[in-house]
């Protein structure tokens, strides 16, 4: 390590100043001593002679200088610190001193009979800046401490052994370019691992070596600034400025350090735009597309980044009107494009003055002024054979079907825009995949048809037709034509049969059906006179009215209703169509009519839930019945308990006859003849030949009746009776004792009449029971029944008038 020469008398001061004070300590010491010694004398005497004990604080025993220790000790022999001793030490050699802590017996030794201290190695500050030790005395006599153990320190005391340094070095900044004088650049900072309370070791300043006279810096802080005015990014970018740090408040003798601090200027915008030249040229073909670029032109400006984005725009109205200019950003050149198609023979030549000028200005520049250029494009239109021109962008047509082949359908026409006029001609583009309809004039561009067109099949039609110059075919040009195909009346009208057509059983007369009659076309028709039709209000629909009313589905399900379309075109034509429809007795209160059937099975529709649902009650009923048979059975006991108990056994059954009552438990046949069982015998299962058909039914009733029973008046009761008599005596299957039956007879003629109901069904009444029908569903089977007489009548009236129709 380097020292500074002046500091080589240092250890022999330092000797001289240990000396005085050890003398000047040691004389104080012997003082205190013979002070301390008296002291104690007198207080003994005191309290002897006087009676009187006072009480005096003891003094430390101890003596010695304060330790320091000057770090980066190079000379031959160990460093002397200083000198440990004791009161109680009469310099007889009676005393032994014990150093230990930090560093004894290392770095630190001890004379243990005059108690000097020396270092033995160069210490560093900077590393341990003190040293904590304990001192002892202890006598030899007795081998036992004079005095407790005390503790003290050494500190290394500090010299300028380190330069200052820049930890983060080098460093990189920046500052805007034509900053003003005195713009903090940047900060640097230097540290010094010297003692900063002990001399001026570790006091730095700073100053410039390289870098002036662009930059400086301040001493105490080490702020660097700009220096000079209107530094040009534009002409030196970069700067490198070498700052140093001097301890020793930068005195000579002091240590240095060091650092380098890139500066760069960045851009601001304080230079406008500038086209190299006034004057441009360019050719352009006519044929140049429309939206396409034509030319650049480009405007240079020394900035960078946004403060060098140009904006570019045409100034005079003609140029402005055929060309467009925008900015390319990755060149910063205008790109012209064209916004109108060029035409040779109307213009030759445009000029279009065009400025460019920045979109970011800077105020504090203002006075360098405008940041804008101007320049003057000067454009050159080329000449270009072009291809025909069609007088139209595209063409409708308009042709009716079924016309005859070779019909005209229309004309296209195009032209040569070029000088020459060249001669032009047609064709239709032809695709394989398509047939082939029409066909054009190559001369004239007129159109026509090659086949029999169909509007129910095709009523669009789209061509693509094509010009080309006779003297150049390469040239061409396209138009789309579209022909629409008109409607003629070819077709007649049909009758859509495929929806199902419900009449409900309660329909009235006179009221239309649920469902209607769908027809392709909005026409007149006409139906049958059970069914009239009304014709719908241009929806393409017919209504079917019924005449009767009621029907019935279990008389007659299905009817056939012949109609008669035709339609109002020219020529009219017509279709005959034979409808089917069904009865149905209809749900109530719904407006789409179903048949009760369908509607019952749509509405049995169940989840999958449901489904599962009942499935599992199902089969937790199928358990609890298997269960409860099983059980049954289980309690069962056997008639027989033992198979070796032999002993008769009596069984008792509890069943109970039925009487007298009870013929089918006991057949009594057996105990007649059975031959004449066999003769006499009749079946249960047939009815009796004698037994006439009407006989059975009406006697389950209990009585007759002339209005009940279809009895010949010419038939006598009484031989009825008798006959009856004969039948039961010669039947074989009755019991064996005597039955009574009983016949009760009105009689004939009374002038009463009979109040029943049954006696009146033939009987006409001239009641009207459709008002039956609005009274509600509880009256719905009701009015059915009194509505059967009424449609009866009606049906055989009808019946009538259509034979006499017929």
């Amino acid at each position: 390590m380097k020292v500074n020469p002046s500091y080589c008398l240092c250890p022999v001061l330092l000797c001289l100043c240990f000396l005085e004070r050890g003398y000047e300590a040691s004389h104080h010491s012997q003082a205190k001593i013979i002070s301390r010694s008296h002291n104690a004398t007198h207080n003994h005497n005191q309290t002897k002679d006087g009676e009187t004990e006072v009480h005096h604080r003891p003094k430390r025993g101890w003596i010695w200088n304060q330790f320091f220790v000057l770090e980066e000790h190079i000379g031959p022999d160990a460093q002397y610190v200083g000198k440990l001793h004791s009161n109680s030490d009469k310099g007889d050699g009676s005393v032994r001193y014990i150093l230990s802590g930090e560093g004894a017996g290392s770095i630190f030794i001890i004379n243990e009979v005059t108690g000097d201290i020396h270092a033995t190695k160069s210490l560093d500050r900077e590393k341990k800046s003190h040293y904590v030790l304990h001192a002892q005395a202890i006598d030899l006599n007795t081998n036992k401490p004079l005095e407790p153990e005390s503790e003290f320190i050494i500190k290394v005391q500090d010299i300028n052994d380190n330069a200052p340094k820049f930890p983060d070095g080098p460093f990189v900044t920046t500052v805007p370019e034509m900053a003003e004088v005195g713009t903090s650049v940047f900060q640097v900072t230097a540290t010094d691992a010297d003692d900063p309370t002990y001399g001026n070791s570790a006091r730095v300043v700073y100053s410039v070596l390289h870098g002036q006279p662009y930059f400086s810096v301040d001493p105490k802080t080490g702020i660097i600034r700009t220096a000079l005015t209107d530094m040009d990014r534009e002409a030196r970018e970069h700067y490198s400025v070498v700052i140093q740090a001097k301890d020793m408040a930068g005195q000579v003798g002091g240590l240095s350090g060091s650092t380098t601090v890139n500066i760069t200027l960045t851009d601001v915008n304080d230079n406008p735009p500038k086209f190299p030249q006034k004057n441009y040229q360019v050719f352009v073909p006519e044929s140049a597309q429309v939206g396409k670029p034509v030319g650049k032109i480009k405007a240079n400006d020394d900035d960078i980044g946004i403060n060098a984005e140009i904006k570019y725009s045409i100034l005079n109205p003609e140029g402005a009107g055929m060309f467009s200019i925008s900015t390319d950003k990755d060149t910063r050149e205008g790109v012209i494009m064209l916004r109108k198609p060029l035409n040779y023979e109307k213009k030759k030549q445009y000029s279009l003055h065009i400025s460019a000028e920045n979109t970011h200005l800077d105020p504090r520049f203002s006075y360098l002024g405008s940041f804008k250029d101007d320049a003057t494009l000067k454009i050159t239109v080329g000449d270009v054979d072009e291809p025909p021109v069609f007088s139209m962008d595209y063409y409708i047509m308009e042709v009716y079907e079924n016309a005859k082949v070779g019909t005209e359908v229309g004309a296209v026409t195009a032209r040569d825009p070029d000088s020459k006029n060249s001669p032009v001609r047609y064709f239709i583009e032809r695709r394989e995949d398509k047939e082939v309809y029409f066909d054009i004039e190559s001369i004239s561009g007129v159109i026509r048809t090659t086949q029999l067109l169909d509007r129910e099949d095709t009523p669009w039609h789209n061509i693509t037709v094509m010009a080309t110059e006779e003297d150049n075919p390469s040239l061409q040009s396209h138009v789309p034509v579209t022909v629409q195909v008109l409607d003629v009346n070819d077709n007649p009208p049909m009758i859509n049969t495929e929806d199902e057509i419900i009449i409900c059983e309660s329909t009235r007369a006179g009221q239309a059906s649920p469902a209607t009659v769908k027809l392709f076309l909005c026409l007149t028709f006409s139906l049958t006179p059970l069914f009239p039709g009304r014709e719908g209000e241009g929806d393409s629909t017919a209504s079917i009215i019924a005449r009767r009313r009621r029907f019935h589905r279990l008389t007659q399900e299905l009817y056939e209703l012949p109609v008669v379309v035709w339609d109002d075109g020219e020529p009219v034509l017509s279709s005959t169509s034979t409808l089917t429809l069904r009865v149905c007795s209809c749900q109530r209160g719904t407006r789409v009519k179903i048949c009760q059937g369908e509607a019952f099975l749509s509405s049995a529709v169940l989840s999958t839930g449901a489904l599962i649902a009942i499935l599992l009650c199902v089969l937790i009923l199928l358990a609890i019945v298997i269960l409860f048979i099983t059980l049954r059975r289980s309690k069962k006991e056997p008639l027989i308990i033992s198979e070796e108990d032999i002993r008769e056994n009596v069984v008792t059954y509890d069943d109970e006859g039925g009487g007298e009552e009870d013929t089918e438990a006991f057949d009594i046949i057996a105990l007649r003849n059975p031959a004449a069982a066999e003769e006499l015998k009749f079946r249960r299962d047939v009815r009796p030949e004698c037994i006439r058909p009407w006989s059975s039914r009406r006697l389950a009733r209990g009585r007759l009746s002339p209005s009940s029973l279809d009895i010949d008046e010419e038939m006598e009761v009484g031989e009825f009776i008798k006959q009856r008599v004969a039948e039961a005596d010669q039947d074989t299957s009755v019991p064996p004792y005597d039955s009574l039956q009983t016949y009760a007879y009105e009689g004939q003629g009374s002038p009463a009449g009979s109040i029943s109901s049954l006696g009146s069904a033939g009987a006409h009444s001239n009641l009207d029971y459709n008002s039956l029908d609005d009274w509600g569903p509880k009256f719905e089977k009701i009015a059915e029944l009194y509505g059967e007489e009424v449609e009866t009548a009606s049906e055989s009236t009808e019946k009538a008038e259509s034979e006499k129709q017929t």
